[in-house]
Parts: structure tokens; C-alpha cells; sequence
């Protein structure tokens, strides 16, 4: 299931996307617009920030912009740094792998076979989707 910090963050990222992405939106605006908690938003707005996908200016018309293009930025990417490993289990991760403690085989575990394949359709999806074909912009 989707955390609410990623869906949070997508949907900050598509509206930063919508108001043409390379001029500073302040968090309070974003807030407010998507009906997200303006504390748990300033966290995932850092996250995204210190990811790279989003650069910040402070002061008067501060606040975040894209860094990137939307056609640049990665769902797989995204989805790794606000939600951590996409493999469901540890055994099948790319970037995360653990043996899993319950397992003496894995070439020989149907759990892990099945999890592979998720991961592959998963990785599918979203490798092949940006920002921009999540219809933020215009």
C-alpha cells in the first residue's frame, strides 16, 4: 500500500509541476491546495530536496521549484526515495537486498519467485513514467 508521504509527495510534485515548475511554490500554498498537513509536507519537501528533484529558495517569494524537467523526473526514483525499497520483500531488492531470515533457499522459494515478478512489472511501471505523464501539467 502507498504511504501517505508518497502520495503526498506526488501530489506536491505535480502541482510545483503545474505552476510551472521552475518558479518557487511555498509550502504553505501546496498545503493548502492539496489538503496536506503543512508540518508533514515541510519533511517531504526536504526529502524530495535533498533527493535533487527539487531546489528551494528562501525569503519573501521563496519556496520550492523543480530542479529537472517533469519529462526527467523518474516515478521509479521518486517512489525509492519517499517510500524506500519497491520490492516487497528484502530477498528480491535491487538496491536494499537481505536474505530473509526464514528462508534456507531462495532459488527454491515460491514466495520469492512470485515477488520477482511483481517487482519487475512494478520497476516496469514505474521506470517508464515521469512527472510529466502523471498529467501535472498542461
Amino acid at each position: 500500500m502507498l504511504s501517505k508521504k508518497t502520495k503526498y509527495g506526488l501530489k506536491a510534485l505535480c502541482y510545483i509541476a503545474r505552476n510551472k515548475g521552475d518558479l518557487p511554490v511555498q509550502v504553505g500554498e501546496i498545503a493548502k491546495s492539496e489538503q496536506i498537513p503543512q508540518k508533514f509536507l515541510e519533511s517531504i519537501l526536504l526529502s524530495l530536496r535533498k533527493a535533487g528533484f527539487l531546489g528551494s529558495k528562501k525569503g519573501k517569494h521563496g519556496g520550492y521549484y523543480l530542479r529537472k524537467l517533469p519529462s526527467e523526473i523518474i516515478m521509479a526514483d521518486v517512489m525509492r526515495v519517499l517510500e524506500g525499497p519497491i520490492a516487497m520483500v528484502p530477498c528480491v531488492s535491487l538496491n536494499f537486498y537481505e536474505k530473509c531470515d526464514d528462508c534456507p533457499d531462495e532459488q527454491k522459494c515460491s514466495v520469492n519467485k512470485l515477488m520477482i515478478q511483481v517487482r519487475d512489472n512494478t520497476l516496469q511501471v514505474l521506470r517508464n513514467n515521469t512527472l510529466e505523464d502523471l498529467s501535472c501539467t498542461d
